[in-house]
C-alpha cells in the first residue's frame, strides 16, 4: 500500500477474525506491507486501514460492490479448478435488470438473472431459484464475490445440477445504514417486494415453470433470515428452502408455530430444508438451536456444520452443496 504520507497502515483480510488487523511496516517510497498466509484457495475480501481510514485496495480494480463502503478481491485458484472457478464449460448469463418498484413507491431497483448454458436456444421453461444475498451486499455480490454462475455452470456440465434460473434481487427495501425503527421493517417491506414485484416481473419476462414444485429460495446471512421467513410464510409458493449463516428471526417458533405444529403437513410440502453454518461465525449459536428447534418439533432438515466463519468462501461451498439437490 502507498502511502507515504501515512503514520499508521494495517491490513484486514476476511479470513481472520472480526475486529484484528495485522500491523504494516514501512519501507522505500512509502509503501506499507506485510506477508501472511499460504491460504487455502477462495477469493478473499480485504481492505486497508490508513491513518485510520479504512479503503479498498486503490490499485487493484477487483472490487467487492457493498451498499456502504467497498471491499478489494483477491482469489487464490485451486488445482485442478474448484467449483466456484470458470472451467471450460458451456456458460450461461447474468443479466441485469431494472425495474420501477411499486411496492416501494416507485423505485428503480435492480435484479440480477442467471440463465443456464443454452436458455437462448429452444423453449424450454426452467425452474426457478431465488438466491439472497446479505447485509450491506449488494444484488450483485452472489456473482461478483459468490460465482454463483460458475457454480451452476459446472454442475450443469457435470450433470450434478438441473438447469435452472437463479434470480437475485437487492434485499435492502429500506436504505442499509437507516435509523434502527426503520431497518426493522426491513424483512417485511422485502417479503412484500419479492412477492408482488419482483416474482411477477421475472416469471412473466423469463420462460420459468411457475408452480411450487419448480421453485425455491435461498440466502446468506440477513437473506438467509428473509429466506425463513418468505419460505416457510409460504410453503404454497416454495418447495425447497435453504438458509446459509442465516441471521434466523428471534420469534421463528412463536411465527410459524402453526407450521412446527403440523410436522407432517410441513414434511410433505417441502422437499429439501437445507441450513448450513461455521462453527466459528457469530451466527452459529442462532443456526444449531434452529436445527435443534426443527428436530424437536419434527421437522424434516438438514443442518451442515461446517468450520469456517462469515464469508463467501463458506456460501460458495454450501451453493454447491445445494443445488444438486434441487427440482429432482
Amino acid at each position: 500500500m502507498r502511502a507515504p504520507k501515512a503514520s499508521d497502515v494495517t491490513f484486514f483480510g476476511d479470513w481472520m477474525k472480526p475486529g484484528s488487523s495485522e500491523k504494516m511496516q514501512k519501507g522505500d517510497g512509502g509503501v506499507w506491507s506485510v506477508t501472511l498466509g499460504p491460504l487455502p484457495p477462495s477469493i478473499y475480501l480485504y481492505s486497508f486501514t490508513v491513518d485510520g481510514v479504512t479503503i479498498a485496495d486503490p490499485v487493484n480494480p477487483r472490487i467487492k460492490l457493498r451498499s456502504q463502503t467497498s471491499a478489494s478481491m483477491v482469489e487464490v485458484p485451486a488445482t485442478p479448478a474448484a467449483i466456484w472457478q470458470a472451467r471450460d464449460v458451456p456458460h450461461g448469463s447474468v443479466e441485469i435488470n431494472w425495474q420501477h418498484s411499486k411496492v416501494l413507491g416507485g423505485e428503480p431497483r435492480w435484479i440480477w438473472v442467471y440463465t443456464p448454458p443454452g436458455y437462448e436456444q429452444g423453449k424450454r421453461k426452467y425452474p426457478i431459484l431465488y438466491l439472497l444475498h446479505g447485509s450491506n451486499d449488494t444484488a450483485g455480490g452472489w456473482t461478483l464475490a459468490g460465482n454463483m454462475n460458475f457454480i451452476l455452470d459446472n454442475l450443469i456440465a457435470a450433470k450434478q445440477a438441473v438447469p435452472m434460473v437463479v434470480v437475485m434481487p437487492y434485499g435492502h427495501a429500506v436504505p442499509f445504514g437507516s435509523p434502527r425503527e426503520l431497518q426493522s421493517k426491513n424483512t417485511a417491506m422485502f417479503e412484500d417486494y419479492l412477492l408482488k414485484d419482483v416474482m411477477p416481473y421475472v416469471e412473466k419476462k423469463y420462460r420459468v415453470q411457475t408452480g411450487r414444485e419448480q421453485r425455491a429460495i435461498a440466502g446468506l446471512s440477513m437473506g438467509g433470515g428473509q429466506t425463513l421467513n418468505i419460505g416457510f410464510g409460504h410453503l404454497d409458493l416454495f418447495s425447497s428452502i435453504a438458509a446459509f449463516s442465516a441471521a434466523a428471526p428471534a420469534d421463528f417458533e412463536t411465527r410459524f408455530a402453526s407450521v412446527l405444529a403440523d410436522s407432517a403437513g410441513t414434511n410433505r410440502k417441502l422437499k429439501n430444508l437445507w441450513i448450513a453454518c461455521g462453527r466459528q461465525d457469530s451466527l452459529f449459536d442462532r443456526n444449531q438451536k434452529l436445527s435443534q428447534l426443527l428436530k424437536t418439533k419434527g421437522v424434516r432438515h438438514t443442518f451442515v456444520p461446517t468450520e469456517g466463519l462469515h464469508t463467501y468462501t463458506e456460501w460458495r461451498r454450501y451453493l454447491g452443496e445445494f443445488a444438486p439437490l434441487l427440482f429432482h
